[in-house]
């Protein structure tokens, strides 16, 4: 994917990501990438963890996953399900959906219901892009092998 030092205007996303959880030397991995995600929020991202977004086939223990997902792709639970394959205990899931007023947006009671039913609870969320809504999903404490 070539470098990793990216120009990301000052104080643009920074915050908000922390908000959601990333920090340096984080692994995370990325399900649902397609020509439409925010660059810029996944160059921020990058930034501040120090090393590239691994990609759907990645194999190994991620301390988050960045989840791009639209209406009408795969269902929405079993997308949840493979973004815990590989989350490391205590790490989380951000999910990423069009905004209200896009014609592929995600409502947020189905979210929530999805997230319940893959055996995660909201945990707040950030204003990270102008076209993405953002929610952090993490595991209810305990639940977690």
């Amino acid at each position: 994917m070539g470098s990793t030092a990216h120009a990301a205007p000052p104080g643009s996303a920074g915050g908000a990501l922390a908000k959601l959880g990333f920090g340096e030397r984080q692994v995370v991995q990325e399900i649902g990438w397609d020509s439409d995600v925010d660059d810029e929020l996944r160059f921020a991202i990058e930034d501040i963890i120090g090393t590239e977004l691994e990609d759907e086939d990645y194999g190994d223990v991620a301390d988050a996953v960045l989840v791009w997902f639209r209406q009408g792709d795969d269902d929405l639970v079993d997308t949840l399900v493979d973004a815990l394959t590989n989350l490391a205990d205590g790490g989380f899931v951000v999910l990423l959906s069009p905004k209200a007023g896009h014609p592929d947006h995600v409502d947020a009671s189905e979210i929530e219901e999805a997230a319940v039913t893959a055996g995660l609870h909201t945990a707040g969320g950030a204003s990270v892009s102008t076209e993405w809504s953002s929610v952090r999903l993490v595991a209810p404490r305990g639940a977690r092998r």
